[in-house]
C-alpha cells in the first residue's frame, strides 16, 4: 500500500465505533421519556430537537405534539446498550436491531390509533403496552 492509502485506511472508523460515538443519551433525568415504539430514552427536548434515531418515520423532530404522542414518561428500568447486536441484555429487551443508547426495560402507554395503523401497514412492531387499568 502507498502512504496515501495507509492514511485513508487509518482515518476510517469502524461502523460499530461510529454508531457508539453517535449514541444518544439523556441529558438529564427531569424530563426523560421513552419512545413508545423502540424504548429509547431521551429528554423531551432531545426528542423535539433530534427525533428518535431508531424511528425517524415517527417524525418527532420540531413537532412537540408528535413528541408527546409518541413518547411516554411511564417506563420501568434502564439499560445502556453499547453493542446491541452482541448484547444478551439487548436481545432480552428486544433492542438488538437498534442503535446504541439508553433503553427502557418496559414501556407503558399507547400510541395514537393513526400511528398504530401506520406502523401496522408498514409491518413495524412497537414496544409499548397499555396499562392494566381495571
Amino acid at each position: 500500500m502507498s502512504d496515501e492509502e495507509d492514511e485513508r485506511y487509518d482515518d476510517e472508523v469502524p461502523q460499530q465505533v461510529a454508531d457508539l460515538a453517535s449514541a444518544s443519551v439523556p441529558l438529564n433525568l427531569k424530563t426523560i421519556r421513552a419512545c413508545k415504539r423502540c424504548g429509547l430514552l431521551k429528554t423531551q427536548g432531545q426528542f423535539y430537537d433530534e427525533g428518535c434515531e431508531n424511528c425517524p418515520f415517527l417524525e418527532m423532530t420540531d413537532n412537540m405534539e408528535r413528541v408527546n404522542s409518541c413518547t411516554t414518561a411511564f417506563f420501568e428500568g434502564t439499560a445502556a446498550v453499547m453493542d446491541p447486536g452482541e448484547s444478551w441484555a439487548a436481545k432480552w429487551i428486544r433492542v438488538d436491531n437498534y442503535l446504541p443508547g439508553v433503553y427502557a426495560i418496559t414501556v407503558t402507554g399507547q400510541l395514537d390509533r393513526d400511528v398504530e395503523e401506520d406502523l401496522e401497514n408498514r409491518g413495524i412492531r412497537w414496544r409499548c403496552r397499555p396499562s392494566n387499568s381495571a
